[in-house]
C-alpha cells in the first residue's frame, strides 16, 4: 500500500494549476519535466483514461490514489 502523504506530493506535482484533477496535458508535461520525453499526447491520454474511474478524462485524487492502491 502507498503513503497517502507522499502520494499527495506526488499528485500536487502533477497537479500544475491546482484545481484538483490531472488532466492529460499536466501529466505529460510532468513526465516530461522529469526527463521522459517519450510521453506523447496518445501516451499521456491512455494512461489518464486506465485510472479515470468516472470517466471525466482527468484525475482526482481519489483515482489516484486508487491507481496506486490496486
Amino acid at each position: 500500500m502507498a503513503d497517502i502523504e507522499s502520494a499527495r506530493e506526488t499528485f500536487d506535482k502533477f497537479d500544475v494549476d491546482g484545481d484538483g484533477f490531472i488532466t492529460a496535458d499536466e501529466y505529460s508535461a510532468a513526465m516530461k519535466a522529469m526527463g521522459d520525453a517519450f510521453v506523447t499526447a496518445a501516451v499521456a491520454d491512455a494512461v489518464v483514461a486506465s485510472k479515470d474511474l468516472n470517466g471525466d478524462k482527468k484525475l482526482s485524487f481519489d483515482e489516484f490514489w486508487a491507481s496506486l492502491n490496486k
